[in-house]
């Protein structure tokens, strides 16, 4: 045995959680040493939180994170390894949906938007909070009324938000769910047809489709007929 692996969760917003585990690893490599094992790497998985509101209170810094790994797990010399993927993607990226029809209902108002839980799963499978805001800014003192934001996909998990406030929308409109860039197009699937959405990489002004979006000839040719049929 060479190496001890840990991972305790995510989305976590608080360091002490981490630092608990991290002694009883400490105090692990030093048992394991004592017993002949040349421990030398520590894998301290990943799960430091990123903020999906903007009341977050503002997660620990990577930082600070690295400066408590120091002080826990430093003196024993290992080679250190973590997984922050969340952290560096996570607020890199969003997903751009248009408005399709906004159906009035008794006692609320839908929003269907043409992006659906084949393309963001995590409200979904989650019940996860992603901040949607329209693409243009509105005007100031315009009025925000409350929606749910649902896809077209026949399913009635295919909601992204109940009664969230947003100004006035309609046909063509587009708006944006932010913190998509993590468990956002890796979780993606091709449910009822539906082809994945093309990812685009923006730098300032500059843009770049860096996988575009499957044609349906695509999608079926994947599939092969066996020699026997």
């Amino acid at each position: 045995m060479v190496g001890i692996d840990v991972h305790i969760g995510s989305q976590l917003t608080d360091l002490e959680p981490f630092e608990q585990a991290y002694r009883k690893v400490a105090e692990l490599t030093e048992v394991l040493r004592a017993d002949g094992h040349a421990i030398r790497r520590l894998d301290l998985g990943g799960g430091l939180g990123i903020p999906y509101t903007r009341s977050n209170v503002a997660p620990p810094l990577p930082l600070d994170y690295g400066a408590m790994i120091k002080r826990t797990l430093g003196h024993l010399g290992c080679e250190i390894e973590i997984e922050p993927g969340r952290l560096i993607v996570g607020n890199a990226g969003i997903l751009v949906a248009a408005v399709i029809y906004l159906k009035s209902g008794e006692g609320r108002d839908f929003l269907i938007v043409d992006a659906a839980m084949n393309d963001l799963i995590r409200p979904a499978m989650y019940e996860a909070h992603h901040d949607i805001v329209p693409v243009l800014e509105p005007a100031p003192g315009t009025d925000a009324r409350p929606f749910d934001i649902v896809g077209p996909v026949c399913e009635t998990g295919d909601t992204f938000a109940r009664q969230r406030e947003l100004p006035p929308l309609g046909s063509g409109d587009l708006i944006a769910f932010r913190s998509a860039g993590a468990y956002g197009a890796v979780m993606a699937s091709e449910y009822n047809s539906r082809p994945l959405i093309p990812e685009v990489l923006v730098t300032g002004d500059q843009f770049a489709v860096i996988r575009p979006r499957p044609t349906f000839d695509e999608m079926i040719n994947r599939d092969t007929i066996p020699a026997w049929l």
